[in-house]
């Protein structure tokens, strides 16, 4: 079983920068292809960054330039950097984990296995 914490949201003004963490459990975390997703009320969760077991990255085309995805897998640990914070960044934030062997990172959250809690990103104008 796999067990997903995140932490680092809160509210922030706009142009203004975060730095999200997820701390995941369980064994064999470096083989695990990782991801950020982000629901806002009124709209579905949609895709933000994800990261392959290997380390190669993709980040949707609406934070791309400004988000940045890492992991450092000695921590168990996934990081969301987020620069240049627009209000209509305003969400909560998930954390997942899938297992399927991937090269490429995974943007459909249907693949992910272990989702977090989420937690809370603002962005005031």
């Amino acid at each position: 079983q796999v067990q997903l914490v995140e932490s680092g949201g809160r509210l922030v003004q706009a142009g203004g920068s975060l730095r999200l963490s997820c701390a995941a459990s369980g064994r064999a975390f470096s083989r695990f292809g990782m991801g950020w997703f982000r629901h806002a009320p009124g709209k579905e969760r949609e895709f933000v960054a994800a990261i392959t077991s290997g380390g190669s990255t993709y980040e949707a085309d609406s934070v791309q330039g400004r988000f940045t995805i890492s992991r450092d897998s000695a921590k168990n640990t996934v990081y969301l950097q987020m620069n240049s914070l627009k209000p209509e960044d305003t969400a909560v934030y998930y954390c997942a984990a899938h297992t399927r062997v991937r090269v490429v990172p995974v943007t459909n959250l249907e693949e992910y296995d272990y989702w977090g809690q989420g937690t809370q990103v603002t962005v005031s104008s």
